[in-house]
């Protein structure tokens, strides 16, 4: 991470640059309400092929991806995002679902995922993965 990306990070939480990967409505606007709270802005995909496309066009701190979404679900995008967009800069894929089995996390984790959490998501919750993954304060 360079200096400036490092300072963006941990200074200026505004510059964070988030994705929201989510096809539920309501847990959009849950999410994107809470991140805007939290002074984050960010954006938002409706499934799995409009993250890819989008971490295609912007470079992407932290991505919020659902795992199941229509036509591309979480796993599949993220597999997608970390192993064939070629990005300078692997942006941190969280995910954020209602499956919460031991058997969906470490799919998660497997896929390259750093970070799981379950729905219903809280303003803490969501403070709490941005600290921890990105030093977020």
């Amino acid at each position: 991470m360079s200096e400036k990306q490092h300072n963006n990070v941990n200074n200026d939480p505004g510059r964070l640059n988030c994705l929201v990967a989510e096809d539920n409505l309501i847990n959009q606007k849950i999410l994107m309400r809470f991140l805007n709270n939290l002074g984050v802005d960010a954006d938002l995909a409706k499934d799995g092929r409009e993250a890819v496309d989008a971490v295609k066009a912007k470079t992407y701190d932290v991505i919020f991806m659902d795992i199941q979404m229509p036509r591309m679900d979480g796993l599949a995008a993220t597999n997608c995002i970390l192993n064939e967009c070629q990005l300078e800069k692997e942006p941190i894929i969280i995910a954020v679902t209602a499956n919460t089995s031991k058997d969906i996390e470490q799919n998660c984790y497997d896929i390259g995922m750093k970070g799981f959490i379950s729905k219903p998501v809280s303003m803490k919750i969501l403070k709490n993965a941005l600290k921890q993954y990105l030093n977020y304060t």
